[in-house]
């Protein structure tokens, strides 16, 4: 009889239980100006590190881009579908590329203007099929400045092919190509270098020849391309809006 009553206690006390419930998942697809780096390369940085901090418990910022990936490979080395299983309704899929898939001579990852398009489609398809959300992003601007000390859009008609594709598709767009070339043009030829892997002989243990990389981030560049891509999540009122962290107000102590 004690038992009995036992059990039927534990129930009672269960239906009173709220449910874990599980975070949204922001997962991030794309290149190496995006990706998680090991300890050997800091101080190089993927913006998507920092982009990670911004958001409240609620939400799980899961970086999946890998270094010199292009829409093609990701898809062959099967780093798409294992997110494609994962995803559930009302998670997000951010997709940046164009880096690599523009780099006409790495045979082993270029992929055609025409092919990119039908690549990005299936990002956008296949997570709409799991009903997420997915958001484009145009590549991410190189450090390369013209004699003007404007930069110059490395990335071409893939830029563009982003562009209308989130038109044609109703996608929202993150013009992270048009931002950071204004951050960067802002900052100058020399103050943006600071941004970027500019480093001088012996001046980091990772790099004891030095390194000079206008494509790659520091922490500090890493951070401000995250803030950009913050801003337009602002800008397009997505959901998250309603998830960033809010600083905390210090009550003042009254004498």
């Amino acid at each position: 009889m004690k038992k009995i009553k036992l059990l039927l206690a534990i129930i009672l006390l269960s239906s009173f239980i709220q449910p874990i419930k599980r975070k949204t998942k922001v997962y991030l697809i794309g290149d190496s100006t995006i990706a998680i780096k090991e300890t050997k390369a800091y101080p190089e940085t993927g913006w998507g590190m920092p982009f990670a901090y911004f958001f409240d418990s609620t939400i799980e910022v899961d970086n999946r881009a890998k270094n010199g990936r292009s829409t093609r490979t990701f898809m062959s080395e099967n780093r798409w579908q294992p997110v494609v299983d994962d995803l559930q309704e009302g998670d997000y899929v951010f997709i940046q590329f164009g880096h690599n898939d523009e780099s006409k001579e790495k045979v082993d990852r270029y992929v055609t203007p025409e092919q990119f398009k039908i690549n990005l489609t299936k990002f956008v398809d296949d997570t709409r099929g799991k009903k997420a959300l997915p958001v484009l992003i145009t590549a991410v601007a190189r450090r390369r400045f013209d004699n003007t000390n404007h930069i110059v859009d490395g990335h071409g008609v893939y830029t563009q092919i982003a562009r209308d594709l989130a038109k044609e598709l109703n996608v929202p767009m993150i013009d992270l190509q048009k931002s950071s070339t204004a951050l960067l043009e802002k900052m100058g030829v020399e103050n943006s270098k600071l941004m970027f892997m500019h480093l001088e002989k012996g001046e980091h243990p990772n790099y004891p020849d030095g390194r000079e990389d206008n494509t790659h981030f520091t922490e500090f560049g890493a951070r401000k391309i995250a803030q950009l891509v913050l801003a337009d999540v602002r800008n397009l009122n997505l959901d998250l809006v309603n998830h960033i962290v809010k600083p905390e107000v210090k009550k003042e102590v009254k004498k």
